[in-house]
């Protein structure tokens, strides 16, 4: 099977902060810096070359969530994807935590972490894998399904719930247990990978009502721009994935663990 994936991407810092905490991996390409981005990133990758794509919104609340979310994308750089491709995105999030964990140790930093939602692609199949509240969705068909699952705690009502995972904990505090899945892709499906930045101001009805929109460019700028209409209240970070079709039958089913 062959196969290509269109790819469009941009960190946006939002209205109501100066520092971006988001990072990515797009294309081996992420953040050096804390600004944002000016230009989105896009392009076209084959399948057969395995490629990742992913997320990772540097904690808020905790100190350094710049530089938790700086490593764990620049150590994403560095994955290699091969045949066990859930092999390899766990053993990923093992590293990316002890890098972090080293970090913090070796500054003197309390605690620091980032959430990371990454996609794998290879010749046979796509495998996710999430730690936080960062999402995945797929969108085929017109209809809009998130295939990442949240790691949060139960918060009082009204109040957006903690994370109960994320990069950057001690082992001896907590045993990381990211969320893994695998699936099988399909002609013109788009997977949407983003911050709580876009989700946090744009409703899922909307977020699909933008991903209707063609090409992929189009729709990625109308969600950035319904998160900034909407306040900009956090970093943003949109990242899309297109599947197209090269040669032979795609065949799709549904995500599982």
């Amino acid at each position: 099977m062959k196969y290509s994936i269109l790819y469009w991407c941009i960190s946006h810092p939002g209205k109501m902060r100066e520092m971006n905490q988001d990072n990515f991996i797009c294309d081996g390409q992420y953040l050096e810096g804390s600004q944002g981005m000016g230009l989105p990133l896009c392009g076209v990758k084959l399948g057969k070359d395995h490629p990742v794509f992913g997320i990772f919104d540097g904690m808020g609340g905790e100190e350094c969530g710049e530089i938790a979310s700086y490593i764990a994308a620049k150590r994403a750089a560095a994955l290699s994807v091969k045949r066990n491709a859930a092999l390899d995105l766990a053993q990923f999030c093992e590293k990316a935590n002890e890098d972090i964990c080293c970090y913090a140790a070796r500054h003197h930093i309390s605690s620091m972490g980032t959430t990371a939602a990454v996609l794998a692609f290879t010749s046979q199949q796509i495998t996710l894998c999430n730690i936080g509240d960062s999402k995945i969705f797929r969108f085929c068909g017109g209809e809009l399904e998130q295939i990442s699952r949240d790691h949060v705690a139960a918060a009082a009502f009204g109040r957006k719930p903690p994370l109960s995972q994320n990069l950057g904990i001690p082992p001896d505090e907590l045993w990381l247990e990211p969320y893994i899945a695998k699936g099988e892709y399909s002609h013109g499906d788009v997977y949407l990978i983003c911050s709580d930045g876009l989700t946090d101001m744009v409703c899922q009805e909307d977020i699909k009502e933008a991903l209707n929109l063609q090409p992929l460019e189009e729709a990625g700028m109308e969600l950035l721009n319904r998160a900034l209409d909407n306040g900009g209240k956090d970093n943003i970070t949109i990242l899309l994935c297109q599947i197209k079709r090269k040669a032979g039958k795609l065949f799709r089913q549904k995500f599982c663990v």
